[in-house]
């Protein structure tokens, strides 16, 4: 999508029209990505190669009020559980472009020594080595 993600778009349209039910169909077969789908309202989240017959079924559900997810996906989301808090993710969000601790302690209305400590708690969380190989794993992981 060339403007919005469709997470951004899934949010609006619970936003500003929240009879309306989104059903994602995606590439990224990632537990992070479908726990933020379900999180900005969507009802469905498929993967693009999922048969005819399972998008059919899936509008079908979601249609009459259910929900539908991809089976493996969801099986993986109870395994690959998002250990980052939100603030955490803010904080990696912001140190993944390169930002200073100082402009980030700006940006967000905390002192350098909280963000430095929110950065420190998800580099340790994600085994990273620093902060650009931490965001790049929660990137990866779909949790940013």
């Amino acid at each position: 999508m060339p403007r919005l993600s469709g997470l951004v778009l899934a949010a609006r349209v619970r936003e500003d029209c929240p009879a309306v039910r989104v059903i994602i169909v995606t590439t990224f077969a990632r537990s992070g990505y479908l726990r933020r789908a379900l999180d900005a309202g969507a009802r469905g989240y498929l993967l693009k190669d999922a048969p005819a017959t399972q998008l059919a079924q899936a509008i079908r559900r979601v249609q009459g009020g259910g929900r539908a997810i991809a089976p493996a996906l969801a099986e993986r989301a109870w395994d690959d559980p998002d250990p980052l808090t939100e603030r955490e993710r803010q904080v990696l969000r912001e140190a993944e472009s390169g930002t200073s601790t100082v402009a980030i302690a700006a940006r967000l209305g905390l002192s350098e020594g909280t963000v430095r400590n929110y950065l420190s708690e998800a580099i340790s969380k994600l085994g990273a080595a620093n902060r650009a190989e931490a965001a790049k794993r929660a990137r990866d992981m779909g949790w940013l």
